[in-house]
């Protein structure tokens, strides 16, 4: 037993065997004392009594305590399955042109398809779309230069303005011009309206929210959206404020919100994993990056919850500190707590859920 891993939640790590959660795979061991031998959570062998079971941080440790590798689900390969979605994340990176999933595969060594499961796992998202999400990254950046539309595109790796469209669509929200030039020929309706947290500024695009603050007025959305035609509110916004409003104040019952965001492909898939947590729980800054494949990016996670444009629909305040304490908050700690308590959840149950550290 000396050679457990005392930060292990054990709790969790057999929850996560009875559930066979592949997203476990290569953050836990479990190892069997009746047979010596060790799995990853997601081992469809059938399940030992609890009491017959240690957990190990990984292969190692379990190995050096006595254990051997189980040969049906080949611990061992999560390290290098580990290995292989690195090196494709560097090819993608490297490349000028986004790789197609068969090459990408052949390249690490792995059948397409299995790839495409364990690269999903690990990075959140799909090879095909972390590299649309990295060309609009670049294409982003190439835009807020002084060049045209159409050298941006090209610059940042398209091989036809039609397909930096089709991925602005989904991706940038606005136009590439109105990316550009701070909402250049956007249309932002917005309001001001009085919640339980204090006034409360909601502002939408024809596809969604796109900004939701609180204590701002039009004149911090106009530092945002400099060159965009901001429109007050005639009453049109309706159903988009009272949802809102339920979010702040009636959290159990608001409604499925559109929004109108977008961020890098860590950062969207850190506010994903924000947007599955229930009203009335809370989840650490680890918790959320071992969530999206990355437990070494606990300060990164905690990081893109800054460019977070629409507090409360992406919500931000669930995550708290590894020590139980509430953490920073951009609409203020006394928020972030008022936020909370309206979902029901209490400072001590925010401790024991973000002490479980894997």
């Amino acid at each position: 037993m000396a050679m457990l891993m005392k930060t292990i939640d054990e709790t969790d790590a057999w929850t996560a065997f009875v559930k066979r959660d592949r997203s476990w795979d290569g953050r836990v061991i479990g190892a069997v004392r009746t047979t010596g031998i060790y799995c990853k959570p997601s081992c469809p062998a059938r399940r030992p009594r609890r009491e017959n079971v240690d957990f190990f941080a990984d292969c190692e440790a379990a190995r050096a305590a006595g254990y051997r590798p189980c040969l049906r689900c080949k611990p061992d390969a999560v390290g290098r399955d580990r290995e292989a979605v690195a090196r494709a994340v560097q090819l993608i990176e490297q490349s000028e042109e986004a790789p197609n999933l068969a090459g990408l595969a052949a390249e690490v060594g792995y059948a397409p398809h299995h790839f495409q499961r364990l690269f999903t796992r690990d990075v959140g998202v799909s090879p095909a779309r972390y590299a649309r999400a990295l060309r609009a990254k670049r294409a982003q950046a190439e835009l807020t230069e002084d060049k045209s539309v159409t050298e941006a595109i090209y610059d940042s790796g398209y091989s036809a303005p039609s397909r930096f469209y089709a991925d602005a669509k989904e991706r940038l929200g606005m136009t590439p011009s109105a990316w550009r030039d701070g909402g250049r020929g956007e249309t932002i309706r917005w309001t001001v309206v009085a919640s339980a947290l204090g006034p409360m500024l909601v502002a939408a695009t024809a596809k969604g929210i796109c900004r939701l603050t609180f204590e701002d007025d039009e004149r911090s959305l106009r530092r945002i959206f400099p060159n965009a035609t901001l429109v007050e509110d005639d009453g049109s916004m309706g159903e988009l404020v009272e949802g809102a409003l339920a979010a702040v104040e009636r959290p159990a019952a608001a409604p499925d919100l559109p929004i109108d965001v977008a961020g890098t492909a860590f950062q969207e898939a850190v506010w994903r994993e924000l947007r599955k947590i229930p009203p009335g729980e809370t989840r650490s800054y680890a918790q959320i990056a071992a969530a999206v494949g990355k437990p070494g990016a606990v300060r990164a996670a905690g990081s893109a919850n800054g460019p977070n444009h629409v507090a409360v629909l992406i919500p931000c305040h669930r995550v708290v500190r590894s020590d139980g304490s509430l953490g920073g908050y951009a609409g203020g700690v006394e928020r972030k707590r008022k936020l909370l308590e309206a979902e029901g959840c209490d400072e001590t149950a925010n401790a024991r859920v973000a002490m479980r550290l894997f």
